[in-house]
């Protein structure tokens, strides 16, 4: 109880690690699960059905695990889970799941969501994903790892964003963006490859060359983008195009943003 300030309010049933700190008026509804050394800065509401991984600060002003924004949501047990690690900048809102999305909106670990970005209910977020200040991911959407989602940005209900793709600010995404894509312009557009990322990431030489070329087979190849992608799922030898041919092949209810 040390490290609860005073003047916030901690309903009954909510599950507060002893190492967890809870600032001045926050408000931890009696469902939530606060594990080891989570901070709550200040004037953070917690709601709904919401476990938060150990390590993971929110700022002041958040409010997590409220209901979804959808009309179709009649009440029913949906729930926020929040990784390890994280941090939630100001003004962020993250929404519980509904029925009809499987009930679960998802944040894994080391992700940082910057000030005033919206994550809608049974969005699923992968790991070191960040989103930039006041951008908005709806609902049903499938972010995966270490995505970055530039400022203003919008992704469209269940849009799927693969992994190590770059959303460039003040961009609507409709459609699904292959792995390590980058994406800019205000109808967003796929205008190449992540590569800045992918350095970062030391990613070898050789990874890089098979997928710049792969991307311009799928700019440029005879076919469908489909079928493109089939093609190189015959040809290539690295994982890291082959990471790209699973992911247009996977099902999705989506059109592909296309190489110009």
């Amino acid at each position: 109880m040390s490290n609860i300030h005073p003047s916030a309010v901690i309903e009954d049933g909510a599950q507060i690690d002893p190492s967890a700190k809870v600032g001045p008026f926050c408000i931890v509804g009696p469902d939530v699960v606060l594990h080891a050394d989570v901070v709550l800065k200040s004037h953070v509401v917690m709601a709904g059905r919401t476990e938060v991984g150990e390590g993971t600060v929110i700022f002041p002003f958040s409010v997590i695990g409220e209901i979804p924004q959808d009309l179709k949501f009649k009440g029913e047990p949906s729930r926020l889970v929040i990784g390890k690690r994280n941090r939630i900048r100001e003004h962020v809102t993250m929404n519980c799941g509904t029925e009809g999305g499987g009930g679960l909106t998802k944040l894994g670990d080391d992700g940082l969501l910057m000030a005033g970005c919206h994550i809608a209910h049974d969005a699923i977020l992968g790991d070191r994903v960040i989103v930039v200040n006041s951008a908005a991911v709806a609902g049903h959407c499938i972010i995966e790892d270490d995505v970055i989602i530039g400022g203003l940005a919008g992704i469209h209900q269940f849009v799927r964003i693969g992994q190590g793709a770059i959303i460039g600010a003040v961009t609507m995404v409709t459609n699904d963006v292959i792995p390590y894509g980058l994406v800019q312009a205000p109808r967003g557009e796929l205008d190449g490859l992540n590569l800045v990322g992918l350095k970062r990431r030391g990613v070898a030489r050789a990874d890089i060359t098979a997928l710049r070329a792969a991307f311009q087979m799928l700019a440029q190849g005879e076919g469908t983008f489909h079928d493109r992608a089939r093609r190189l799922g015959d040809e290539t030898e690295s994982a890291y195009v082959r990471q790209i041919v699973e992911f247009v092949m996977a099902d999705t209810g989506r059109h592909f943003l296309t190489p110009k």
